[in-house]
């Protein structure tokens, strides 16, 4: 293979890139802004809420870093166009999640 020719990326990986950035990370985003805004309201702060929650958050961020903002880097795109998947793919599903928690809290 010539030197100045990127390997092509399997169909089978564009896939599953494509499903984790659509299906799979708002759908878990969600969740998660739901259950740290219940932790957040509840006001029951004993470890183990709390120590589930860093877990969340945690696995959260390592979610929305290493599979949807370096996976569009990795596709050679600007890094302002990789910030707003980030900011659809992720961002926005977690305060849609807080703001559910929010309005069922109300009621």
């Amino acid at each position: 293979m010539p030197s100045n020719q990127a390997p092509s990326r399997p169909e089978w990986h564009t896939f599953f890139s494509e499903a984790i950035r659509l299906v799979l990370a708002p759908l878990v985003l969600v969740f998660a802004g739901f259950f740290t805004a219940n932790f957040v309201i509840s006001g029951a702060y004993t470890w183990p809420r709390t120590s589930r929650t860093l877990a969340l958050t945690l696995t959260v961020l390592i979610l929305s870093y290493e599979f949807v903002y370096k996976e569009q880097l990795a596709r050679q795109v600007s890094p302002e166009r990789a910030k707003s998947v980030l900011l659809y793919s992720c961002v926005i599903p977690y305060l849609v999640g807080i703001l559910v928690m929010f309005v069922l809290w109300k009621f």
